[in-house]
């Protein structure tokens, strides 16, 4: 049986190819590390060459996603810990003013909404309207903002941990449709001001729910 001879010593590497080797490795590794990683990963370009290469943009929407991911994390703890808040009650936190609700007056036309809420945000402000359901009612809504755009997520809690999202939006300014309960428990939007201004947002509802909330 034939094995493979050993290399003879002056075959080997010397010290100073090893060390040239490592330190070609190291620099190829730090360049992938600026060029390509931080920037896909971290949204972090030194070198300008991630934007280039269009990876800095990927970088961006991971980055913004994550913290998206990390306020809707944070406003589910708030909800499951924090009694919520009548939406009649003043707020007094920053960036939650102008709250006001309305109900139609007897003369108006029988397909007016039964009720509004006007909300403004502040650019990376949040927040959270819910309606009281019980499983099967349906409610109509639409909302709006009077410029810039908000992400928004509709989505419902039940008082036994049940929790399910209807309807995710990115960079919106509108929508309207209808909200049909999957469990008892609170139905409703969470939204973010992703622009740079401040945005005025209107929703309107009507249908079967027994209250109308503002919970964040």
């Amino acid at each position: 049986m034939y094995n493979t001879d050993m290399p003879g010593r002056a075959e080997l590497p010397t010290t100073r190819q090893l060390i040239r080797s490592t330190l070609i490795a190291l620099f190829i590794a730090a360049m992938l590390l600026v060029t390509v990683v931080l920037p896909a990963e971290y949204a972090v370009d030194p070198t300008g060459a991630g934007r280039a290469l269009g990876l800095t943009q990927m970088g961006e929407i991971k980055r913004q996603l994550a913290e998206e991911a990390e306020a809707d994390a944070a406003t589910s703890a708030a909800t499951e810990t924090q009694p919520e808040l009548p939406f009649a009650e003043e707020l007094t936190a920053p960036q939650r003013a102008e709250v006001s609700t309305s109900t139609p007056t007897p003369q108006e036309p029988k397909t007016a909404w039964r009720d509004e809420a006007t909300i403004s945000l502040a650019p990376g402000a949040a927040a959270e309207i819910k309606l009281v359901m019980r499983r099967g009612e349906t409610a109509r809504y639409e909302w709006r903002v009077d410029q810039g755009h908000v992400n928004s997520d509709l989505h419902g809690d039940g008082a036994a941990g049940q929790s399910r999202s209807y309807r995710k939006g990115r960079s919106e300014a509108s929508d309207t449709g209808e909200l049909t309960a999957a469990f008892d428990g609170s139905h409703g939007w969470f939204w973010r001001n992703r622009s740079n201004v401040t945005v005025k947002l209107v929703l309107q509802t009507n249908g079967d729910y027994t209250q109308l909330k503002r919970v964040l």
